[in-house]
């Protein structure tokens, strides 16, 4: 998790040209929305869902949730008007589509840094092509500089599968080399990382397994396209209650005034070093994150609100 330590199991696109599913947001129990520039938008609408932005962030006041925007790549026609509207808007974060290199990221703080934007705008970054996996390491580096703004990586594995044609199977066989490849070095750069979409929305077992085997691969979320993948995201990318109790009796071991200064301390017959103390507090961390944001949620909320 990063330094906020927001949780992020549940992180669904909302169309910004779509007012229905605008209007159920406040009701959701995803963790974060991203209001959608890029795919979700046919080209003739793309200027209108731009224009839109400032309605749908001038009612946040009543949004728990974390909201980030999506713009058009900026090598597009959209793209660097995109980002000064959501710069305007002054979103969580605003999520970077076919970054290819640190320098696509870059040029987009300088925007931000340009336009004053202030330092809790930040940026996610979408690797979704074979050239961002290429470039991976110096692209994740830049989540220890906080100049740069960038705290979260997105798997687009839609595109992934269209741009180097592998074949698209259940277990995801050919697309694990490079998942794993993201969860190293987004953990290098100290960033979040979101597993990509899952496209059959109605095959609700499917997902909850593939979102079980993504936190298994130290995926910390999932992205979402229908607001019925909620609750399987949230359950699987929140730590259980004896992740949780073992964690805290890490903690309260390395705590014992008998253990204070050791780097080694011995626990229920296992060796802990200070490294499992670090993994226990920020489990601890996220546990308590997906608490609050869950006591958070308004009464009768609709985990399943269709999203037309």
């Amino acid at each position: 998790m990063t330094e906020t330590c927001r949780p992020r199991r549940s992180v669904l696109y909302v169309p910004a040209s779509n007012d229905k599913a605008l209007a159920k947001i406040s009701s959701l129990a995803c963790d974060a929305v991203i209001i959608d520039l890029e795919d979700a938008v046919a080209p003739a609408d793309k200027v209108f869902a731009r224009e839109k932005l400032a309605d749908i962030f001038a009612h946040r006041a009543n949004l728990r949730c974390e909201m980030v925007v999506r713009i058009n790549p900026l090598s597009s026609e959209w793209g660097a008007k995109d980002l000064l509207a959501a710069a305007r808007c002054e979103p969580d974060a605003i999520l970077l589509p076919k970054v290819d290199t640190p320098r696509d990221v870059l040029e987009a703080g300088d925007v931000l840094d340009d336009n004053f934007s202030p330092d809790e705008v930040k940026l996610w970054a979408m690797i979704e092509t074979p050239k961002a996996l290429l470039n991976i390491g110096p692209i994740a580096e830049l989540g220890r500089d906080p100049a740069s703004r960038l705290v979260c990586f997105v798997a687009g594995t839609n595109d992934l599968v269209k741009d180097t044609g592998i074949l698209a199977t259940p277990d995801r066989r050919y697309l694990t080399p490079w998942l794993m490849q993201m969860v190293l070095a987004a953990r290098a750069g100290g960033l979040d990382l979101l597993d990509g979409v899952f496209n059959d929305f109605r095959d609700l077992d499917a997902f909850a397994r593939e979102c079980t085997e993504a936190a298994a691969m130290g995926f910390d979320g999932k992205s979402l396209i229908h607001p019925a993948q909620t609750d399987a995201a949230n359950r699987a990318f929140a730590p259980s209650a004896e992740a949780v109790a073992e964690a805290r009796a890490v903690k309260e071991a390395f705590a014992l005034a008998e253990n204070a200064g050791k780097q080694v301390i011995a626990l229920n017959g296992k060796m802990l070093e200070r490294l499992h103390l670090a993994q226990a507090e920020k489990l601890l961390a996220k546990a308590a994150a997906s608490g609050a944001r869950q006591r958070d949620m308004p009464a009768g909320h609709d985990r399943n609100a269709p999203q037309e």
